[in-house]
Parts: structure tokens; sequence; C-alpha cells
């Protein structure tokens, strides 16, 4: 059977779900965009005019949650690459908005970099296991004209063949995202059918669904695309100081949410996706290495299976700011939520409570996640495997190595070979490991980058783009990427 980890019970999973309920009906969440408001006015959610705040009656939410998509696929620019949600099977998405990079070539940590941002995009195509972008790094050379974003969604296309998931800052950036959907893919009933973009809303904790983010979500209307739902409640500052009770707000954030999604676009494909974090209690920083992070973590997965959505789960978290022996137990303790069976996996490659950038971690990462889905497949019992008539053939005293069946499996998939590391005797490998694990990964880094070319463009679509461009250089007014 597979491996599977629970930190809920039955009984504690209803009970979340009818606190959410009491406090979605009785609480509710202030929604700071009228336009929101409206949508969730004529779907039956009461609306104070005055507080902003919408209370849900359980009518809605459960109306929300039946409506919901929840059997998609994601797509890409990549011929024939395509990923089912739903369906017991797991894939990498970047981490996030890290403001530093240790530099690949020097080894020191710097502002990020365009360079950076547009190299670590092409690393990660060229990992198979990497199925989700996200942007991991904010250059500090970015700029805030519409001009400026149009390049940026441009270059992710160019350096990234899998699927793509990003926010929008602001309203008046969906048509220019829509046009260059429609050049690269389609038109729009193309891009209804096979999501190669998806979206992302963060309702801020406690139980606030901020406008500018909302707003530029609504307008993307017409598209379905897949909407995943990041809360990011920080236990003991922007949540209570308890891990159901984290969950539980958590679980209110993402329900409200979807139930303004629904009411828009009734059927939208939606995913479960709350980040849950805990405060230092020495300091009051986000306290990234956490072993809670990956208890929560594990909560939320088992909610979305409650619900039946798929579900993104944050992993591989860590305080330090760089390689070392803390990152290393960090990491390996956050990836538990990888047992649970999550559909999408958040964190690779960053440090620093998701700040700096390291090329090198993003393979020593995959690694730990290939590692991860080994140990997720179990011990298989199909009949053909218990090989007990070998063990007969063999008989006592005897060896298997040179049996039939040893290299058949060898080749199975039975054996997970590790691609990093150092697996030589202690004479052999120890003394020089540490140096050649690094050196090695730092080839590896440099070896994909310099052999790795994402999927050309064709020429017609290459020439629309630069018409989008063009035209968008002369829009007036500021639109963050952040």
């Amino acid at each position: 059977m597979q491996t599977q980890i629970r930190v809920l019970s039955e009984d504690e999973i209803q009970e979340i779900h009818e606190r959410s309920l009491h406090l979605l009906e009785k609480t509710g969440m202030r929604i700071e965009t009228r336009k929101g408001r409206e949508i969730l006015a004529r779907a039956g959610a009461v609306v104070n005019k005055e507080s902003e705040i919408v209370t849900f009656p359980k009518k809605v939410v459960e109306n929300a949650i039946q409506t919901a998509d929840r059997n998609f696929q994601l797509t890409g620019r990549r011929p024939k690459w395509s990923f089912q949600v739903n369906r017991n099977d797991c894939t990498l998405c970047l981490d996030g908005e890290g403001t530093l990079t240790i530099d690949r070539r020097r080894q020191n940590v710097r502002p990020s970099s365009l360079e950076d941002l547009s190299e670590i995009t092409r690393l990660a195509d060229a990992l198979d296991e990497v199925g989700v972008y996200w942007r991991m790094i904010t250059p500090h050379e970015i700029g805030d004209r519409m001009h400026d974003f149009v390049a940026y969604v441009i270059s992710v296309f160019r350096n990234f063949t899998k699927h793509v998931q990003d926010p929008l800052t602001s309203p008046a950036q969906a048509p220019w995202l829509i046009d260059i959907l429609e050049t690269l893919f389609g038109d729009r009933n193309v891009i209804r059918n096979t999501h190669p973009f998806s979206t992302l809303l963060c309702p801020q904790s406690p139980l606030i669904l901020e406008e500018a983010y909302t707003d530029a979500y609504l307008a993307l209307k017409g598209l379905n695309l897949p909407v995943a739902v990041m809360p990011m409640a920080f236990m003991g500052a922007t949540a209570p100081a308890s891990m159901i009770a984290t969950v539980i707000q958590c679980n209110c954030e993402v329900l409200g949410t979807l139930c303004l999604i629904q009411a828009h676009e009734p059927g939208a494909p939606f995913l479960y996706a709350p980040a849950l974090s805990l405060m230092d209690p020495r300091s009051g920083r986000y306290f990234s290495g956490a072993v809670e992070n990956a208890v929560m973590s594990t909560a939320a997965v088992e909610m979305a299976r409650f619900y039946g959505f798929p579900v993104m789960a944050s992993i591989l978290g860590t305080d330090t700011a760089g390689p070392s022996v803390q990152g290393g137990y960090e990491r390996a303790i956050n990836a538990l939520p990888l047992l649970a069976a999550p559909d999408i996996a958040v964190g690779p490659g960053l440090f620093g409570g998701d700040m700096i950038l390291s090329f090198d971690q993003l393979l020593i990462d995959t690694e730990i996640f290939r590692m991860f889905r080994q140990f997720r497949r179990g011990v298989a019992a199909d009949s053909a495997l218990f090989l007990d008539h070998v063990i007969e053939q063999t008989g006592p005293g005897g060896n298997y190595i040179e049996h039939e069946t040893t290299l058949k499996q060898v080749r199975s998939g039975e054996w997970y070979i590790p691609r990093l590391g150092v697996h030589e005797s202690i004479e052999a490998g120890w003394p020089s490991a540490q140096p050649r694990l690094r050196a090695d990964v730092r080839e590896k880094v440099v070896h994909l980058l310099k052999t790795h070319r994402p999927l050309e463009l064709d020429a017609a679509v290459e020439k629309e783009l630069q018409r989008i461009l063009d035209r968008a250089r002369g829009v007036p007014g500021r639109f963050n990427l952040v």
C-alpha cells in the first residue's frame, strides 16, 4: 500500500468544517472590493455596506463547494505535457518572491536580478519534477509600468513551457494577459478547456479579501481559469495561537473566497491552497523551519480531501540563510506533507524564510522531492512482487545478486537510485564528500543552464508578442508586480 500520514481524525475534520460554517455565517469576512460584495449579495450572502463585512449562510457555502470544478488538467506550451489534478500524483511548484539571491558563481548574497529570474526559470523548465511556475524572485531592476508587466509575462512563457501560475495586481493588467494567452494558445475556448495558466488569490489573514488583487481576478471572467486560494495565516500573530484554530481560520478564508469565485464564474476550477505558518515566540518573526508548519500543512491537505478539492501544500521551509545542517533537518521535516498526497507542492529553492534564492538548492530540493515520492510509493503488494518462489529457489545461505529478478526489479522503480550525493565506501568517499557534493550540484546547474533550451516560439507568435509589448509602452499608470 502507499504511505499515508494523517494528523486529523475524521471527527476533527468534521469539527473544523462545522466550526468554519458557523464562523462564516456569524463573523464572515471583510470583502474590500465593491464588485465582489455585489456578486456575493446576488448569490445570497449578507452584506453590510458600512463595514464591508460579508457573512455567508450555510447554503451559500455548500453550494460553492458543490459547484467548483475539482477534476481538471493543467497544461502549458510544451506539447503533450499536462498534469491532471486529483489523480494521486504530485508535481513541484516553485516557491516565490525572494528578494535576495545567492550568486551562483561567487556564492555571495546580493539583491535578485532580472538575469537571475530568467536563469532560475529556465533551470526549473529543465527539471521534469517542476510542473508549475511561480515567480521565484522579485528582481531589483523591475519597473512598475504596464510595459514592464507585459515584458515580464512574455519572458515567463519564453523560459517556462509547463504550467504558469501567477496573480495579477490590477484589473488593468487583465486585458494584456488575455492578449498574450490568446496569442500563445489560441482563442478563449482553447484556454477555457486546456488551462495553460492559473491564478492565485491570497486572502489577508485574518478574514480579509483585498480589493486590487481580487478585482484583477474578477477582470479575467470568461477564461475559466483555475484559481488557487492561499491565505497565509501566521499562528500567534494573524491567526490564533493554536494549530487547529489556525486551520479553522484558514479554512474559513478559503471557503469564503471560494463563494466569491463560484458566484462570479460557476464551475471555475479550484485549488485549496492555504499556507499555514508559525510565529517564532522568541522574536515575533516568521518561523519558517518550524515543525508545526509541516503539521498544519498536512492538516490542510486533509481538509481539501474532505471537500474533494485538489490541493497545493507548502513544504521545505527553513530559517537558515544558506546550506547548513539546520537547513537540512528543517527542510526534511517540512517535506513530510508530501506523504499526505497533495497535488502540488510549493517550496523548493529558497532559504531565509523564503527570501533568498539558491540555484543549487533547487536541485537538492528536487532530489528530496524524488525521495519522498518513492517513500509515498510504499511497499507495493502486487502478488508478482512477493517473490516467494525466488526465496524458495535461493534457499538458506544463498544470495540474490545474480538472480534474474534482481536486475529486473532494480530497473522497475523498486529501487530509487539517487541522482545527487556521494554513494561510495567510507574510505573512498567520506573525506571529500561535502565539497564533492557541492561541486557536483553546481556542475549540474551550469550544465542544465548551458544545454537546456526551452521550446522556441513560432516566428509569427513572436511578432505578435512584440506588437503587444510595443503597445504597452505608451500606457500610463503604475502596476507593481507584487
